[in-house]
Parts: structure tokens; C-alpha cells; sequence
């Protein structure tokens, strides 16, 4: 049972206990009224109890008793007196409403109204009768002059009041249309910025303009109608609902401003807040003034019975009303939360608003309902309420979606650097537009928890001021604070740090192109730094939230250490790769032969390096396996070049011709610049079977070996064929053999060129008068021939 139900039940039985407490005066007044078998008067100090049976004992005294009892009970509110069941009544047990069955409750409930309701009619038509007929008690106290009289007076007031409020409205037109302009149309500020000031300036001036025409409506009311100086209760009744009537409009037309389009909160079309104003307007309108005005005013002068029939048809035709355009705008309004829904950028968002697409007409229903019998049931106290509740639901809604809006756009739209700033960070422009985001999605996702917790605590089911007073709220909200903190600088660190290394990585700042070994334990101290920062913040939040930490600690420690002993050759890549690193072995970029794999380093892991070879083939190497690491690539290369001539050229000269290719090349833009020194000849270095070999060193950069190289090659062959020194080449004699005599026979070569045979003839057989040469030559003629097979290059030949 809650305290407002449980009141006025204490009231009646402290009451109760107090007049059993209470005999002796109860039945000394008792007595006075009529002596007649009075009992008398306990002694002072006697039990109550004898006294209490000696007045149940009493005839009247014991109905004395009844009479208050029952008097109490019908003071009390309706639809209190009643708070036992029937079935518990009948048990003779005081059973609270809530052991009650659901079913049973909301059947008693139903038939409560329906009863209320019923003889708020019957005592209406009653009240009605008597005053056509002219009998009954009504009809002597109504003064028919005296209402006419004062319907007048009142019309008066209600027609000036709003003719001021309407001509003020007119005036106040251009300043509305001026900051509706400036909200669309200015500068220096956000949209949403601009759109809640703008608001906050219109609603000023809107309060302002119902304010002067409360005041001006009461000064006529009290000045130019009726008695002069004297505000009249009736006058008085519509100005107070006037002036809260209209401000509540006010506030509706903050939210639905159908006439200024930058004065309008919610994000939707003119044609739909020009609509769903006009309603809103029509529905507060007919039950404020209907209940706030002529609910009193019948009361006063036909009767409390006809004026309770009456709020009871208002609170019927405004339900009936809300019901008839919640069902005839259900599609169509199922259509445009669809289509919000299909540019919310949240999954959860979407969904929820898909939801509440196919539901809102149920939730509108509800609410209606609910509004209308706790108006019936609890007059008193249900319509102020309901009043603050939406009042509040409504704020909150509005409040969430201008937050919503204000992040989305200050924070949501791409980030875009200054040129300079991206020149000098390139990396930092995209983490933050990839942060962003989901930072913007989490605090999306807060403004909803908390709107939805608002409107709860509005409606009475969730107590958010006591939740939050709480030990366990308190904890939680300080929890969260501290997470979103630890988060916040521990990505600000990140942030800062990878910034810095990417600043020293970056050529065209800090001191201009980095080493290859600056490059290396930069990268890896990125690599590792993150891994440290996810893993301390990891650690740190989750002791936040309450997890103790120790145990994964050492499970943690304990894991590594059986990941040790079972992955040696992993724990020997690491240990050989932390060497291999401080030692500056090798860098990105460098050319390298490690574990038999020759090829250029394009990445370095602390375990494995990656090479890629001269095919184009990508080579993991772990450096469990690198025993040697050869680096083609530190501080100069060697061009190491052997030349073989012929016997019979000079040495001297094909030294000089060797030279002049060097200056050749020193002198060339491709290549000059990669060379360090002057050529070295060290000498002949072999006498071998058909040359002599000539080598010769050129130091360049690193790296650059193999193409000064190629080029120099290049050179020393045309240096070579311009002075006709003869690079050997293998040759290949043939002997065909002497006799006793010392001579030797002539080489019997026939040479011959013929068609191919198409017409069935034996295929390499020439045909009849297609010989082309039948040439017989001496031996000598032959072997030269042969030796020099470029002198004649027949397209068959037979020997």
C-alpha cells in the first residue's frame, strides 16, 4: 500500500483508538445528552478496559461511537473507504490490497467508476429537474438574475482578456519573426546553440505577453466590471486558469512552433507542429477552462452534484477526443518515426525507434486512459500529478534530444586539421575521426539511460533522488565518473605519445629524415607502448568496478611462466630478437642475408623479421634460426668487378680503358653522387684459360653497389670495343684428321636449301631442279667456315 493510500486509513484508526481511549468523556457527553441508564463515572485510575465494555455495554453510548465512526468514513476520499475486499470483509481479516488478486482489484476499481459515475448522473438529471420543474431544494437557492447578471461580468472579462492577449500576440509578431531569422540564419554559435537561445528568447516574450494580459484582464475585472475596486471570485477563477492555461500553451508552442520555423524544438515538418498544436491547444484548453472555470462556477450556483456530472463529461469528451486522433494518426505517424529511424546513425536507436513505430499509439492510449480514471477516481490530487509528470517527461525528452543534437553537432562532423598540423602529424587527423564516434555513440547511449530514468521518477516508478542518495547509487555513479576518466587519459596519453613518435618519424619535421634504426625502435616502442596502455588501463578499470586484480595478476604471472617453459623456441625468438635489435643488426629497408635468405627487411617483429627477396617472394624468418646476420647496408657497398682480356691485349691499356669508364661514370647525374672514392685496381688477379682478369673496387652508399654496378659494366664494354681490346669468349675447333702421308682429306660439306615436300614426296628430300648450291670447298675453307658460323648461316645444313 503506498503512503498516500496508507493516510488516510491511519487517520481513522488513530481517531478510532482515541475516542476507545476516550470513554470516560465520550460517555460523560453521552450522559448530558440523555440521563437516562447512565452509568457511573469510572474512578480515576481504573483499567480502560472495564471502562470500554461499560460503554459497549450502553445502548447510545454504543451508537454514539457508530455515528463517529461512520461520520469519519465518509470524509474520507472517494475510493478509500473502501480498501478491504469484500472476501476479506466476509473473513472478518483486515487484508490489504495488495494480497488481493490483480483481476479481483481492477474488477472492484471498474465497478467503482462505473457506480460514481452512474450516480453522478442520476444526482445531475435530479439537479436539472428541479430547476425546470421549480421543486427541490436547488431551485429555491438559484437566483436566476444574479446568474445572469454574473455570466455577464465574466463574459465581459473572458472577451477583454483575450482581445488584449490576441493584440499583444499581433504586436509581438516581428520580434518573434527576428529571432526565428537570426536562429536560422546567424553566425558565431552552433545551430543547436542558436536554436535554444532563440527558444529562450521567444518564450520570454510569449510569458511576457500572457503576464500583461493576466494583469490587464485583472484590472479590467476589477476596475470596469462589476463592483469597482473589487475582484470577483468569478473573475478571478478564469484569470488564474487563464494565466496557467496559456503559459502551459506556451510551452507547447516552444516545442511545436508551427508560424517560425527557428523557433521550433522538436525536428519536425510545419504541416505536422501546426497540427499537432492545434490539437494539443483544443484538448489543454477544454479540460483546463472546463474544469478550472466551469466545474466552480456550476458548483457555486446550480450545485456541487451537477457541477462534478459536469467535470466528469469533460474528462469523458477530452478522452473520447485524444482516443479518435491517436487511432486516425497511427499510420501516419508510424511513418515518420520510420523514417527517423532510418537515419539514425546507433543500432540501438534504430531499433528502439522501429519499436516504438508499431507501438506508440499503445503507449498514447495508456496514457490517456490512465489519465482519465485517476481524474475520476481521484479528483483531488490525480490531475496535478499527471499534470507535473508529463511536464517532466516532456522536458526530459526535449533536454535528451537537444543534447543529442548539440554533440552531434560540435563533435560528430569529421575532424579536419590545419594543414601545418597535418603535415606534421598525418596519422593524428584519422584517429581522431575514428575515436570520435564512439565516443559520441557512449555518450548517446548516457543521454538515453538517463532521460528513461527521468521519466520514470516523474511517473513514480523508479526514485531517482533516492536511488542516487543511496549507497548502492552513489557507488555506481562514482564508478562510472571514474571509468569515463581513466579512459579519457589514458587516450589522451595514447594520443600524446603516438604523436610524438609519429612527430620523430615524420621527415619533414623534427631533425629531417630519421635513421633506419630510429625507424625500428620507434615502430616497436608503438607497438609495445600500446600494448602497455591497454593492458595497465584494463587493469585500473576493472579495479574501479570492484574486481580484485590480484588473482589475474598472478594468474597472469603464472600463465607466462608455463608459456616459458613449454614455448622455448618462442621465448628464444624474443631473446634473440632483443639482441639482435640493440645490436642494431639490421633495420627496415635493410638488405640482409639472415638464415640463408637474401632479400630487403621490410618488417621487424621483436620474434621474426620479413624479408622480401629478389623474385618478389615474402619470407618469415623467426631468429631462433638466425645464426648470422649479413647487412649489405652499413655505411658503404663495394662494387667488386672482374674484367678478363685476351692474351695478346696489353694490361696497361685495358687498365687506362678501366679508368676512363670510372670517369665516365663520376661524371654521369644518375650515378655520380653514390660514388665515395676513387677507383681501386687491385691488379691481375688470374691467368685463366682464355683471359686474363683485371679486378677492380668501387666503394658507393649502401645499397647502391648493384646499380653503380651495372652502370660501370656498361661503360667498360664500350670502352673496351672502342679500343679494340677483345673480351674472351669460349671458341670451339674442329679437327677432321690426317693420313700416314701427313695430308688430310678435303671436308666433303654440302650445303643445300629446299622447300618442304606437300605433295607426298619422302619429307627432307629435295625436289627434282630445286637444288639451290652444291659448293665443294678445300679443308682449310672448311674449318673457317665452321669456325665462324656467321659468315654463312645457310637454313639447312648437312655435313
Amino acid at each position: 500500500m503506498t503512503p498516500l493510500r496508507l493516510l488516510p486509513w491511519l487517520g481513522v484508526w488513530l481517531m478510532a483508538l482515541f475516542a476507545l481511549l476516550a470513554t470516560p468523556a465520550l460517555a460523560q457527553t453521552t450522559l448530558s445528552a440523555d440521563n437516562e441508564g447512565a452509568p457511573p463515572p469510572a474512578e480515576e485510575g481504573a483499567p480502560s478496559y472495564e471502562a470500554l465494555a461499560e460503554l459497549l455495554e450502553d445502548e447510545q453510548s454504543r451508537q454514539a461511537l457508530i455515528d463517529l465512526l461512520r461520520n469519519q468514513a465518509s470524509s474520507l476520499p472517494a475510493g478509500l473507504e473502501t480498501e478491504l475486499s469484500p472476501e476479506a470483509a466476509a473473513a472478518g481479516g483486515n487484508v490489504s490490497p495488495e494480497d488481493v488478486s490483480l483481476p479481483r482489484q481492477l474488477a472492484e476499481l471498474t465497478s467503482r467508476v462505473v457506480t460514481d459515475i452512474g450516480g453522478q448522473i442520476e444526482q445531475a438529471a435530479t439537479v436539472v429537474g428541479d430547476l425546470f420543474t421549480g421543486s427541490g431544494e436547488s431551485s429555491s437557492t438559484f437566483d436566476s438574475a444574479a446568474f445572469i447578471q454574473a455570466a455577464i461580468n465574466l463574459g465581459i472579462v473572458i472577451g477583454a482578456t483575450f482581445a488584449l492577449f490576441f493584440v499583444l500576440r499581433r504586436l509581438g509578431k516581428p520580434a518573434f519573426a527576428k529571432v526565428s531569422s537570426w536562429s536560422l540564419n546567424g553566425s558565431g554559435l552552433t545551430p543547436v546553440l542558436r536554436l535554444i537561445l532563440s527558444v529562450a528568447i521567444a518564450a520570454v516574450i510569449d510569458f511576457l505577453i500572457v503576464g500583461l494580459a493576466y494583469v490587464g484582464g485583472n484590472l479590467i475585472a476589477t476596475f470596469a466590471v462589476g463592483q469597482t475596486g473589487e475582484l470577483s471570485t468569478r473573475a478571478s477563477l478564469f484569470l488564474n486558469a487563464f494565466l496557467i492555461i496559456e503559459l502551459f500553451k506556451a510551452v507547447m508552442r516552444m516545442l511545436f512552433s508551427s508560424h517560425y520555423e527557428g523557433l521550433r524544438l522538436l525536428p519536425i515538418s510545419a504541416h505536422e507542429a501546426s497540427y499537432w498544436n492545434r490539437w494539443l491547444a483544443r484538448l489543454i484548453g477544454m479540460v483546463g477552462y472546463g474544469l478550472m472555470v466551469a466545474v466552480p462556477l456550476v458548483n457555486f450556483y446550480l450545485g456541487a452534484s451537477l457541477g462534478q456530472a459536469l467535470g466528469t463529461l469533460i474528462m469523458i469528451i477530452a478522452f473520447v477526443y485524444a482516443v479518435s486522433v491517436v487511432l486516425k494518426n497511427r499510420v501516419r505517424l508510424r511513418g515518420n518515426i520510420n523514417a527517423i529511424a532510418a537515419n539514425a546513425t546507433m543500432t540501438a536507436s534504430r531499433v528502439s525507434l522501429q519499436l516504438f513505430a508499431r507501438t506508440w499509439h499503445l503507449f498514447a492510449l495508456l496514457y490517456f486512459l490512465m489519465v482519465f480514471v485517476l481524474t475520476l477516481i481521484r479528483p483531488g490530487d490525480a490531475l496535478p500529478f499527471v499534470l507535473f509528470a508529463t511536464l517532466k517527461t516532456l522536458a526530459a525528452v526535449v533536454v535528451g534530444l537537444l543534447a543529442s543534437t548539440f554533440l552531434t553537432q560540435t563533435i560528430g562532423r569529421r575532424i579536419q586539421l590545419s594543414d601545418d598540423l597535418r603535415r606534421k602529424l598525418p596519422m593524428l587527423e584519422h584517429r581522431l575521426n575514428s575515436y570520435v564516434p564512439n565516443a559520441l555513440r557512449v555518450l548517446r547511449t548516457v543521454i538515453l539511460v538517463a532521460v528513461v530514468m527521468v521519466i520514470l521518477d516523474a511517473w513514480g516508478a523508479f526514485n531517482l533522488a533516492g536511488w542516487y542518495a543511496s549507497e548502492r547509487g552513489a557507488h555506481l555513479v562514482g564508478n562510472l565518473i571514474s571509468v569515463a576518466v581513466i579512459l579519457i587519459v589514458s587516450l589522451g596519453i595514447w594520443l600524446a605519445l603516438a604523436s610524438l613518435i609519429e612527430h620523430k618519424l615524420n621527415p619533414e619535421t623534427g631533425t629531417g629524415e630519421p635513421s633506419a634504426r630510429a625507424k625500428t625502435l620507434l615502430s616497436l616502442f608503438r607497438n609495445a607502448l600500446a600494448i602497455a596502455m591497454v593492458t595497465i588501463t584494463g587493469m585500473i578499470v576493472l579495479s574501479e568496478i570492484g574486481i580484485n586484480i590480484g588473482p589475474l595478476i598472478a594468474g597472469a604471472g603464472v600463465l607466462g611462466l608455463a608459456i616459458g617453459f613449454g614455448a622455448q623456441k618462442l621465448v628464444q625468438d624474443v631473446i634473440t630478437g632483443v639482441f639482435i635489435q640493440v645490436e642494431n643488426a639490421m633495420n627496415t629497408g635493410d638488405v640482409v642475408t639472415v638464415g640463408g635468405v637474401t632479400g630487403t627487411a621490410e618488417r621487424l617483429s621483436i620474434r621474426s623479421v620479413g624479408i622480401r627477396d629478389l623474385s618478389g617472394t615474402y619470407h618469415i624468418v623467426p631468429f631462433s634460426s638466425v645464426d648470422t646476420v649479413s647487412n649489405y647496408m652499413r655505411e658503404y657497398g663495394n662494387h667488386v668487378g672482374e674484367y678478363g682480356i685476351a692474351y695478346r691485349e696489353s694490361i696497361d691499356d685495358a687498365i687506362e680503358q678501366l679508368k676512363l669508364a670510372f670517369e665516365d661514370l663520376r661524371s654521369s647525374e644518375e650515378h655520380g653522387f653514390k660514388i665515395l672514392a676513387d677507383l681501386t685496381v687491385a691488379g691481375v688477379t688470374a691467368l685463366a684459360d682464355s683471359s686474363v682478369n683485371i679486378r677492380v673496387v668501387i666503394k658507393t652508399t649502401p645499397g647502391d653497389q648493384w646499380g653503380v654496378g651495372r652502370a660501370y659494366n656498361r661503360l667498360v664494354k664500350m670502352r673496351f670495343d672502342e679500343a679494340g681490346i677483345e673480351i674472351p669468349f669460349p671458341h670451339t675447333t674442329l679437327y677432321f684428321g690426317q693420313d700416314k702421308s701427313g695430308s688430310a682429306p678435303p671436308a666433303n660439306l654440302r650445303v643445300m636449301q629446299q622447300a618442304f615436300t606437300i605433295d607426298g614426296s619422302p619429307a627432307g628430300q629435295p625436289k627434282s631442279g630445286e637444288l639451290v648450291s652444291d659448293d665443294y670447298h678445300d679443308p682449310h675453307k672448311s674449318n673457317s667456315t665452321l669456325e665462324n658460323p656467321e659468315h654463312h648461316k645457310p637454313d639447312d645444313e648437312e655435313v
